[in-house]
């Protein structure tokens, strides 16, 4: 199951994309190209993007290296007060979903904008492009970000992990869990979590290897009980029914 904000990289063109908005039939999403100077977003039939993951041509990316991170409390003033300025312009943006995505409405409202908080037209398009690229916080428009990822790079993701069901189990040991698998647990329970009203650690751990592993990797499978240790010792609160 795909959900906002989850990133695709295509290694073929070293493509990272990211779902935007995902429509209420699960039909269709608009994605944006990260990295990709003058992006617009897209509209794609959902299925074709599931049809790129099933065919490994995409990689679904277990974790976010452009997203926003740390404490922006603790950043000096002038730079809060940047980001609540370029706020105060993408939210009345964004409020109109989809529309904001569709070129044809796009330029009306950007002319509102504008015309509404004296900010120019190029300053509101790359408000959005940052938006959209980093994760679609209001932090990602602090000044001088410090944490977006180089374009079609995949460094936030885990080398040789790619999608598909695991093999029986006893087959393999299992993988050492570094600091790479362990925030890719971390990213299974908050998927599991996003899309489930009561979570299961089995249901998150089969999700995890059908949504990021590959079944013909056998001895690249992190075992439930890997999975099971680290969501203990790392995020005690999710400790629900197995």
């Amino acid at each position: 199951m795909l959900l906002k904000n989850d990133l695709l990289y295509y290694p073929a063109q070293a493509r990272t994309v990211r779902i935007l908005w995902i429509d209420s039939a699960a039909s269709v999403a608009y994605t944006f190209d990260v990295g990709v100077k003058g992006a617009h977003p897209e509209l794609a039939p959902l299925h074709c993007l599931h049809a790129d993951l099933g065919a490994r041509r995409a990689q679904l990316m277990p974790v976010d290296p452009y997203a926003a991170r740390g404490d922006a409390s603790l950043l000096p003033a002038r730079h809060r007060q940047v980001r609540d300025r370029a706020w105060a312009v993408v939210q009345g943006l964004i409020a109109d979903e989809p529309a904001i995505y569709q070129a044809r409405h796009r330029g009306r409202m950007v002319m509102a904008q504008s015309a509404l908080h004296g900010v120019s037209h190029p300053s509101i398009y790359r408000y959005l492009r940052r938006y959209w690229e980093r994760g679609q916080h209001p932090d990602t428009l602090l000044p001088d970000y410090k944490n977006s990822g180089a374009p079609g790079k995949t460094r936030g993701s885990s080398a040789g992990v790619k999608r598909g069901r695991p093999r029986k189990a006893g087959t393999h040991p299992g993988l050492n869990a570094d600091d790479g698998i362990r925030r890719t647990f971390h990213a299974a329970v908050a998927r599991y979590s996003a899309t489930h009203a009561q979570f299961s650690r089995r249901g998150a751990y089969r999700q995890m290897i059908e949504d990021f592993f590959d079944q013909h990797e056998a001895d690249r499978l992190p075992t439930f009980g890997q999975f099971n240790y680290w969501i203990e010792k790392d995020a005690p609160g999710a400790s629900a029914s197995a």
